[in-house]
């Protein structure tokens, strides 16, 4: 027995698909220009760069407890550490060098803590589109996109304060819903953008 045997089937699954979209994001960052590095992304106060930076943050930090020291020199605030941390990153590191240890990375097993294989497919996919929307550049596949929305619980809309009272939006290419209100139909792209704050909720 392999040690990928003991993995469950699902989570097997999602990391195969977090690769890929690591892949392809890989290849769509090797194409762009200065200008395009420099440009705003859908992530609030960060440009192409930073969305960048943050996305390898995982990948540069020496253990949790480097993790533990700097989330705690910010006050235990991640928001505020992982701001900081992102333009700090792009000050010291160029636009090639950031690309590179992406792509070195592309199969890195990291999880975020506690929510799991489902959690680094998020994390990929949702820092993708702040990318590629803000670019005009191919999105991530509807069925990735999917696959994030099926994992959305309380605890992601409360994170993005994100409030759904009356209202589900379902999708309109995906076999998706969330909430449990009156039915509003988008496609899955519009919807996490619409729940992660990246754009209105469908209305």
């Amino acid at each position: 027995m392999t040690e990928n045997d003991t993995v469950p089937a699902e989570e097997r699954r999602l990391q195969a698909e977090t690769f890929a979209e690591r892949e392809r994001l890989a290849a769509l960052l090797a194409g762009l220009t200065t200008q395009q590095w420099a440009a705003p992304s859908l992530c609030a106060g960060w440009r192409v760069r930073e969305v960048v930076a943050h996305v390898t943050m995982p990948y540069r930090m020496a253990g949790p407890d480097e993790f533990q020291a700097a989330l705690a020199a910010h006050g235990f605030d991640f928001d505020r550490y992982a701001d900081a941390e992102a333009h700090e990153t792009t000050e010291r590191l160029g636009d090639a060098e950031l690309l590179a240890i992406y792509r070195d990375n592309v199969r890195h097993p990291w999880q975020p803590p506690g929510d799991g294989a489902a959690g680094s497919l998020s994390h990929e996919v949702i820092h993708g589109l702040d990318i590629t929307e803000a670019l005009g550049l191919p999105a991530v596949p509807t069925e990735r996109i999917a696959q994030v929305l099926a994992h959305v619980g309380t605890k992601n809309l409360a994170y993005f304060g994100t409030d759904l009272s009356g209202i589900s939006l379902v999708g309109t290419d995906a076999d998706v819903r969330i909430g449990d209100g009156v039915p509003v139909s988008a496609p899955a792209k519009e919807i996490l953008l619409g729940i992660t704050g990246r754009r209105p909720l469908p209305s």
